[in-house]
């Protein structure tokens, strides 16, 4: 079956969550796809503009998400193409219909400061996630 790469924003409940449990959830698990054929004007069908399209909207998201300020986290995840449920027909917003497991998360990416410019998130591989957690606490 082919994948989809999908950011998710989390906020520091989901990361907890994601730690202890080893699961994004529960369902539907709200996120952004660089999916083709997006109707939403400036985003072309060039794989990069789009990937990069879902990415910032998730970096949008995960703003809103994070507490009082803080930093913003997104995790990069791989799931089966069949989860994937677009939610609008002008963007990059999907739905995932089942929980996204821990194995599925290729990486994370968290601001270097609270309120960062976009170009300011930090990446961290999947085996770092207790990285993120401490980091997201300070």
């Amino acid at each position: 079956m082919p994948l989809v790469r999908v950011y998710l924003p989390l906020d520091p409940a989901a990361l907890a969550t994601l730690r202890q449990v080893g699961e994004v959830g529960p369902a539907p698990v709200a996120g952004h796809a660089a999916l083709p054929a997006s109707a939403r004007p400036g985003i072309g069908n060039d794989d990069e503009e789009r990937e990069y399209a879902a990415w910032s909207a998730a970096a949008t998201d995960a703003a809103v998400r994070a507490a009082g300020g803080g930093r913003r986290v997104i995790a990069s995840a791989d799931v089966d193409a069949a989860m994937v449920q677009r939610t609008s027909e002008d963007g990059t917003a999907v739905e995932l219909d089942s929980v996204v497991a821990l194995p599925r998360i290729a990486s994370f990416h968290i601001d270097e400061e609270p309120g960062s410019d976009i170009s300011d998130l930090l990446w961290y591989d999947v085996t770092e996630l207790d990285d993120v957690v401490t980091l997201l606490q300070n």
